[in-house]
């Protein structure tokens, strides 16, 4: 009687297997490409294949960490590390994007267009010029495109994007004196609206809530949920609740201090704490009666089932000519 053991496939070496990593471009713009050079480490500039050429950007994240952000499979890979002269090279390029957004300015001008053009970008190899502009509505610059493209002798591509990408690419301070969020660390701008000022209990003016996009701050959103855990442990307000003073109702609470503003039904009001309030408050008095039943009609007789005959209609008078 023989035996047949099992055959084990050689596992695949590290250094052959593709790593996946995440490059991060100007702005907000990032891509993942598979890697075969497993030393390659954060912060590392490399060389990357693009649609049509080449581009040279930053790893942000590898691995694990970078797989979570990917929802498929990278399509390009990383070439190879950047060298001094192509890092001189990008910094050139950057250097003369100022240029370009001048003159695309004027051009805007000269063809009467309603758009605001806020960055260009060149690609490292110089095969495409992105050119990033916001608008209130839809914009027809075909004419534009062409007489960029017999301009700069490269590819043109406008992209339009809102204002708060906007202000993630551009850069600058907010309200409290630090860099702005979504252009250093905020990596995915949600929407925000108007009831997290209001959970809050924060004023509903637009300069005091509004960011230097003009749009309500990110940070609106960092605290939201701690707001409405403390929320929870106070009466509503608005809701009439029973103390042994009486029926009172809730005018406001103040989650920092643990304070309650009640006011009675003769108007006048009181501050309490919420320790002091839930021991206060009592139960509604159940009835001590049960409430006597309604009496029950008697049901209507055959008779008085019948439907009531109509009454003949009387004859139009006729008016003397």
């Amino acid at each position: 009687m023989s035996l047949e053991l099992p055959v084990f496939q050689p596992l695949p070496s590290p250094e052959n297997t593709p790593h996946l990593v995440e490059v991060a471009f100007k702005g907000m713009r990032k891509g993942f490409f598979a890697s075969a050079d497993p030393s390659l480490r954060v912060g590392d500039w490399v060389l990357v294949e693009v649609e049509r050429g080449r581009d040279l950007g930053r790893v942000r994240s590898l691995g694990g960490a970078a797989r979570a952000k990917c929802s498929s499979e990278p399509a390009a890979a990383v070439l190879r590390r950047a060298t001094a002269d192509e890092l001189t090279q990008m910094y050139e390029l950057r250097a003369d994007e100022d240029r370009i957004r001048r003159a695309t300015r004027e051009m805007v001008q000269q063809h009467g267009l309603h758009m605001k053009v806020s960055d260009a970008e060149w690609q490292w190899d110089r095969n495409k010029l992105t050119v990033y502009f916001t608008a209130e509505r839809r914009v027809d610059f075909r004419q534009l495109v062409r007489d960029l493209a017999r301009t700069f002798r490269t590819r043109i591509e406008l992209k339009q994007i809102g204002v708060r990408d906007e202000a993630a690419q551009l850069g600058g301070v907010g309200r409290c004196g630090r860099e702005l969020c979504c252009a250093t660390w905020l990596r995915e701008i949600k929407p925000i609206s108007l009831q997290l000022a209001k959970d809050q209990s924060l004023s509903l003016n637009p300069q005091q809530i509004s960011g230097t996009c003009g749009r309500l701050m990110c940070c609106l959103t960092y605290e939201h949920d701690a707001y409405l855990a403390a929320r929870k442990r106070f009466p509503r307000e608005g809701k009439t609740i029973r103390t042994t003073l009486g029926a009172e109702r809730v005018v406001s609470i103040d989650i920092w201090r643990n304070l309650v503003t009640l006011q009675d039904e003769s108007r006048q009001r009181r501050v309490v704490d919420l320790d002091t309030l839930k021991a206060e408050t009592v139960a509604a008095p159940a009835a001590t009666r049960e409430a006597a039943p309604e009496p029950s009609l008697p049901l209507p007789t055959p008779a008085q089932q019948q439907r009531q005959p109509r009454r003949p209609r009387k004859a139009p008078e006729q008016r003397p000519e």
